[in-house]
């Protein structure tokens, strides 16, 4: 017991260190929407000019003229003025008061003095932090050492993705493999990282990797079936625009959907790996054919609240689009076989298929490797 903590110790601080390795290296794109002749800066709001500012209804369209203060920096207690322009959309537009906290980017002319302050959006990093820190102090008082590995997963599967994936994906790398190859490194460490080196997280890191493999091939089939464009995600033209015409966007909505689903597929393979653990230390004389049937019992009722759990998961998404199309009176057939409802549709089974297929793949794998070794049938 001693060694088994021992090796899980060095394998939680490796973890780690890779995890600070990913987030320290560069990826190529630091910097690159800032030119040099600026620097970032916290601001507060310190008068508001909404003459030039039309509002009709919900929406708000012209231009704000705000007079700034800089909180922070070698500029602090520096005043300028700037405007804030409203195209009248909701989801991009940002409306400032006086006494508002705002992150700005101060230009700069060749003596180092301000000739411009732009406003970015409302000041929310001290938030993010202060959620960050609740978070953590949460889980290591209810989870213990356990806490600690999920920190560790937590943060390492954002690195791979922010840190990794993405900037390989911009590069040219193809996004279904680099996702597959990406995600199943965050399964393993994952699951050996709340399992242990154990067996049994052996057998839930197949099951999940078998179901994350089969539901991108699903997902490749349903987006060609379906014909899915892939441009129905926020952003993805915008991401043409900006340089990056090569990305294939329907294959970048697939690597979208089997990585989604992979967090479920991980918890239900674990799920029924260690109940199956747990049987075969409670019978440690049943049959390998008994503990797949006990596991198959238990994969049901684990997958059958899973699949509605990620449904309902992935429903939120696409809330507002329903409710639009029902006080509009679509008809249904209608909303069928519009695009963005589809790629949904898509998403959602793709996936729900995929965590479908992990239970009899763990069971299967859990089965082959936990049962007694005298006791094959």
């Amino acid at each position: 017991m001693r060694d088994l903590r021992r090796r899980d110790a060095v394998f939680v601080a490796a973890a780690g260190l890779i995890t600070a390795f990913m987030f320290i290296i560069p990826n190529g794109f630091e910097g690159s929407a800032q030119p040099a002749n600026a620097v970032r800066a916290k601001v507060r709001v310190i008068d508001v000019n909404n003459e030039k500012l039309k509002i009709i209804g919900p929406v708000r369209q012209g231009e704000q003229q705000l007079d700034v203060e800089v909180l922070r920096g070698p500029y602090k207690g520096q005043v300028f003025s700037t405007s804030n322009n409203l195209m009248g959309k909701m989801e991009v537009d940002k409306v400032f008061v006086k006494g508002d906290a705002a992150l700005a980017v101060l230009s700069l002319n060749e003596d180092g003095n301000v000739v411009y302050a732009q406003i970015i959006d409302h000041y929310r990093t001290g938030k993010t932090i202060g959620i960050a820190v609740l978070f953590i102090v949460c889980v290591f008082l209810i989870m213990g050492w356990m806490g600690l590995k999920i920190l560790v997963s937590f943060v390492f599967s954002a690195a791979a993705l922010v840190r990794v994936l993405y900037p390989l994906i911009l590069r040219g790398v193809d996004p279904i493999l680099g996702s597959l190859v990406i995600v199943t490194l965050i399964t393993a460490l994952i699951m050996f990282l709340v399992g242990g080196l154990t067996k049994r997280a052996l057998a839930g890191f197949l099951g999940a990797a078998g179901g994350v493999f089969w539901t991108a091939v699903l997902a490749f089939v349903f987006t060609w079936q379906f014909k899915i464009h892939g441009a129905v995600r926020p952003f993805t033209e915008a991401l043409l625009f900006s340089g990056y015409g090569h990305l294939n966007l329907s294959r970048l909505f697939i690597a979208g959907i089997f990585i989604a689903a992979s967090g479920a597929m991980m918890d239900l393979a674990m799920d029924i790996a260690a109940a199956m653990d747990e049987i075969k230390e409670q019978q440690p004389a049943i049959t390998r054919i008994s503990l797949m049937r006990s596991g198959f019992t238990v994969a049901r009722q684990a997958a059958g609240t899973m699949s509605t759990t990620l449904f309902l998961a992935y429903s939120a998404e696409y809330t507002a689009m329903i409710m639009t199309f029902i006080a509009q009176g679509v008809p249904l057939e209608n909303v069928l076989n519009m695009v963005w409802v589809s790629a949904e549709v898509v998403h959602t089974l793709a996936g729900c298929f995929g965590l479908i297929l992990v239970a009899p793949l763990t069971v299967f794998a859990a089965g082959m490797i936990l049962a007694p070794r005298n006791c094959r049938s």
